[in-house]
């Protein structure tokens, strides 16, 4: 297990990396130093971390028994290659935050003797403290070469507060385009929602929108029609899988599906018919759908 008290170091103080620090510096390891490359870091440490040294990397690295790497997933391997460079004591416990990679991209600073962990909170981060707070129903994707690796980073997870996830090193991969389809993907969906109804609400050129709503103007309207039924529908799916589907696929109304595909495929952004046919034709096969409606589906692939 990870000793109670940890001298952590923090390599770079972004959203995860901040928000991460804060959980551990509530758990009682000291945070004590990181690196902070831009003005808004630098300020979101001073803010939260205000114990933490803004040091270099060699700095952190040398004063560190846990080194938390929370980089983008581009930057990993050459900040573990810096990390390498630095001369860690051997010993030192490492844990990167990156979804899509496991222990294998730390393979060189095991070499060098160093307990290597994949520890990634499956949370998306705005940056402020709301983060945090969030870690606490988070669960965490955690991924180790060894029994010891595997224990050091359930016990950090735990004392966050969040819920170890098990993920082998071969389905990394695959544990990441999960998440990125069901949280980035989600928004993406949305916001093509919130563009087709507000152009249904006021107007492609918002020209009715002084009488979008019976009490006047109101530039959020589309947030406030959609939001409710896609929390919803959001919680439905969570506790009844595919059973939740409810719509005019769900109902195999052909007829329906036409009206929406034409209306949609009408506004400027064609990319809006794209995505409703896309994801039609996957919720089609889900729920059993005719061969009519599949094929009317195609027609506008």
């Amino acid at each position: 297990m990870a000793p109670a008290r940890l001298r952590v170091g923090i390599i770079s103080a972004g959203r995860v990396g901040t928000a991460l620090g804060e959980a551990l510096a509530s758990a009682g390891h000291d945070v004590a130093s990181l690196t902070a490359r831009s003005p808004q870091s630098r300020d979101r440490a001073a803010l939260r971390l205000p114990r933490a040294r803004v040091l270099d990397l060699p700095g952190v690295v040398a004063g560190s028994q846990l080194l938390i790497l929370a980089v983008p997933d581009t930057e990993l391997p050459s900040v573990v290659d810096a990390v390498a460079a630095a001369g860690p004591r051997p010993g030192t416990i490492v844990a990167h935050t990156a979804g899509a990679h496991g222990v294998a991209i730390l393979e060189p600073l095991a070499r060098l003797g160093l307990v290597t962990v994949a520890l990634h909170p499956a949370m998306t981060f705005v940056g402020t403290s709301d983060d945090t707070a969030r870690l606490a129903s988070a669960c965490f994707g955690i991924t180790s070469a060894d029994e010891i690796g595997d224990a050091i980073a359930a016990s950090l997870v735990l004392e966050m507060g969040g819920t170890p996830v098990r993920v082998a090193e071969a389905d990394r991969t695959l544990y990441h385009a999960a998440l990125a389809h069901g949280a980035n993907n989600l928004i993406a969906l949305v916001t093509d929602a919130l563009t087709a109804l507000t152009a249904a609400i006021t107007g492609p050129a918002g020209e009715r929108s002084a009488t979008a709503t019976v009490d006047g103007p109101d530039s959020g309207i589309a947030q406030r029609v959609l939001g409710p039924l896609v929390r919803a529908s959001l919680e439905n799916v969570l506790e009844m899988g595919g059973d939740a589907l409810t719509g005019p696929v769900a109902r195999d109304d052909t007829e329906a599906v036409r009206r929406h595909l034409a209306a949609l495929a009408a506004l400027p952004d064609r990319h809006l018919v794209d995505g409703y046919r896309a994801l039609s034709a996957r919720a089609a096969v889900q729920s059993g759908a005719s061969r009519e409606l599949h094929e009317l589906l195609e027609e506008y692939a």
